[in-house]
């Protein structure tokens, strides 16, 4: 039986569709390697070109592994080329998260804390960095550990980590200092037992102590540090949060607002039907910050909590507060550190997206406080908004 004829071309399919033209990159390198006297080195422009391409390819047919998120689904890190490692750097979250990891190994909850987003999501992109060859992964117990290490990368990843971080630091990104505080937060909350080091449990007696007596005990309780002499003023006091923890321990507070319906509601926290505050313990004034009505030396203290940010002039206000306390008097100031979130301008009336440690000493020095300090405050696990500060002046 006479054998049947082959196809013109061995590409060519039963159907007698055309043979696939080569994937681009493909044709390009071997027109690279084709070429007399060609370098063995692929060309700048073939990284430039798949770099511009891994950006505009979205989840398509046969070519859809080339998103960075699916193409490191696979990989082994010990065969990964410099262009993927680079695709797996192309998120800004990503980028932070390698920081951070850098400075500590951390967990999965650890990193989430950080830079406040689900798990599910930290974990996928810790994920893509595993599998990247940038992050290095280990278990122990039920909790998985991962580390950036400068030692154990290639010489040529470390070459291309060493600048990306040194890009990122440069840039001035606000969340990079606000990653470094809470950072320290979740290493400060460590303990030396490893239940308690992964977060999975809490202390027993700290379990049973919160089981009798609430979580806040302790804080309220400092408050009776204060001198009961003292007369505090509370400047853009709300709706009475500062004033409600400060009554019970002083003589008087003096809790200031510009706004009315704000007053209003203070009052009826601070001396309705089962409020803390004893009768006449608690003065109500209406007025501008800027312009506080009271005497000079008027108050033994003053604090001012989550209200500079408010305020056009917060050099006024915090001028004002030198003016009404007296000679070494303390005055606190509590608010949110420098921030990018600039949608609390829309939905809150933020004037300020925080401050920085140097700009609140920088303010409070130059009205006249000596002996400044500005502390971080530790975030609270389920906190969503910016780091915080209190800054203390005298």
């Amino acid at each position: 039986m006479p054998s049947r004829a082959k196809p013109a071309s061995a590409s060519a399919n039963r159907r007698g569709k055309p043979p696939r033209r080569p994937h681009t990159f493909c044709r390009i390198a071997q027109r690279q390697q084709s070429s007399p006297g060609a370098s063995q080195k692929p060309p700048v422009f073939l990284f430039r070109w798949l770099r511009q391409s891994l950006q505009k390819l979205t989840h398509r047919g046969r070519h859809s592994t080339l998103h960075p998120d699916k193409r490191m689904k696979h990989l082994d890190p010990s065969h990964v080329g410099l262009p993927d490692r680079l695709a797996a750097l192309s998120e800004p979250i990503r980028l932070r998260i390698a920081r951070l990891v850098e400075q500590q190994e951390l967990s999965v909850g650890e990193v989430a804390h950080v830079v406040q987003l689900p798990q599910s999501t930290v974990s996928r992109h810790l994920k893509v960095l595993a599998d990247a060859g940038w992050v290095e992964r280990r278990t122990e117990g039920t909790a998985t550990l991962y580390r950036l290490s400068l030692d154990d990368l290639a010489e040529e990843a470390r070459s291309v980590w060493v600048a990306v971080r040194a890009g990122l630091l440069a840039s001035g990104d606000p969340s990079l200092e606000e990653d470094m505080r809470r950072l320290t937060s979740v290493l400060a909350e460590r303990r030396t037992d490893s239940i308690a080091f992964f977060g999975r449990v809490a202390g027993e007696w700290d379990k049973v102590r919160g089981e009798l007596f609430g979580e806040g005990f302790t804080a309220k309780a400092l408050l009776a540090l204060l001198s009961r002499d003292w007369v505090v003023a509370d400047l853009g006091c709300g709706t009475g949060n500062a004033a409600e923890l400060l009554a019970p321990f002083v003589r008087e507070v003096i809790a200031i607002d510009r706004s009315g319906p704000m007053l209003d509601a203070a009052r009826k926290r601070l001396t309705g039907d089962g409020a803390p505050a004893k009768a006449g313990t608690v003065r109500f004034i209406e007025g501008e910050l800027e312009r506080v009505p009271l005497m000079d030396a008027a108050v033994d203290a003053a604090v001012c909590v989550l209200v500079l940010h408010h305020l056009p002039e917060p050099e006024a206000a915090v001028r004002e507060m030198r003016r009404i306390v007296r000679p070494g008097g303390p005055a606190l100031i509590v608010d949110m550190y420098e921030h990018d979130r600039t949608e609390y301008r829309r939905l809150m009336g933020h004037v300020h997206l925080g401050f920085s440690s140097p700009a609140i000493e920088k303010m409070m020095r130059g009205a006249g406080f000596a002996d400044v300090h500005v502390s971080a405050l530790a975030s609270e696990g389920e906190a969503k908004g910016p780091g915080l500060f209190a800054a203390v002046g005298r």
